[in-house]
């Protein structure tokens, strides 16, 4: 997988929005923390902009987008926000010139879409906290940031999950939401699984709906070679008045329990104000054990 190069001070980072529309004011606090860092920000044009819900037009979405994508004194392009609208796009990109020269592309949530066809394109990128979330985020969730974007090592170790699968897996890094996983199946976007390690997570859905897309990314077979599983935020699940009768750790473990590969539940990644870094392309070790887990690049 490639690896964009990595920022130095005075790089310069475009904030944009591919999916839902945000206010300058919005995104100030993420200017100031880039700044900080020594960096220059060139905010895009869907940035105030309003079409309904969107951030503009599909059009002007799209076009925001492919100006950051070409320019080259633009280092990495920072998504704003999620919720939905980059699926819209995606089609109307061209990745031509960023072959030639590849950039760090950043978010989560929705922006998983980016991340996956990037990934079947052969590149790295960064999932990550956004612009909006700055405010509410952790040291730790802007410190990982910082990390990757600059190249400075990190890793992570957490308390291990009485849930959790022990084992031990090396493999390259996918992931995102489960949601836009679902969403993706069947498309050029719909990525590979096999002999990758996966993360997920998710927000704000009912778990009868998690049961069922898991049921169909396993029927596709996304578990059939894993080589581990990372298990995010699963945020804000809802119910109905008929209880569905798991939780989503439950329906998880109960649709791949055929499976031997590590899992790891609780993962800071996701729909969190602890919202860590991840980088998404890159070849991972994992260790789940009885009383830690670690990630390691």
């Amino acid at each position: 997988m490639i690896q964009p190069t990595f920022l130095q001070k005075n790089d310069t980072v475009a904030i944009v929005s591919t999916a839902r529309k945000i206010s300058l004011e919005d995104i100030k606090p993420a200017i100031n923390l880039l700044e900080s860092w020594g960096l220059t920000v060139e905010i895009g044009k869907t940035i105030g902009l309003e079409d309904h819900q969107f951030a503009g037009s599909d059009e002007e979405r799209a076009n925001d987008f492919q100006k950051m994508l070409d320019d080259p004194k633009i280092k990495a392009i920072w998504c704003a926000r999620g919720g939905y609208g980059t699926v819209k796009i995606i089609d109307k990109l061209d990745f031509n010139n960023f072959k030639k020269n590849p950039k760090w592309i950043i978010g989560y949530s929705d922006v998983t879409v980016l991340h996956s066809h990037l990934h079947n394109l052969g590149f790295q990128t960064l999932h990550a906290t956004m612009p909006l979330d700055i405010l509410k985020n952790t040291v730790e969730a802007k410190n990982t940031l910082k990390a990757s974007l600059f190249g400075q090592a990190f890793s992570f170790k957490i308390a291990t999950s009485k849930e959790n699968k022990i084992g031990i897996a090396e493999g390259v890094l996918v992931g995102g939401n489960l949601s836009m996983f679902y969403s993706l199946l069947g498309s050029k976007t719909s990525i590979n699984t096999d002999g990758k390690i996966l993360f997920i997570e998710d927000l704000d859905e009912y778990l009868y709906h998690i049961d069922r897309m898991l049921m169909n990314l396993k029927r596709n077979g996304y578990f059939n070679n894993l080589k581990g599983l990372i298990v995010g935020g699963m945020t804000s699940m809802h119910d109905n008045a008929i209880p569905f009768g798991k939780n989503a750790k439950e329906i998880i473990l109960d649709i791949i329990s055929e499976k031997k590969f590590p899992v790891v539940f609780d993962f800071p990644a996701g729909h969190l104000n602890d919202n860590r870094a991840l980088v998404l392309g890159k070849k991972v070790e994992l260790e789940v054990g009885k009383k830690d887990t670690s990630l390691s690049f």
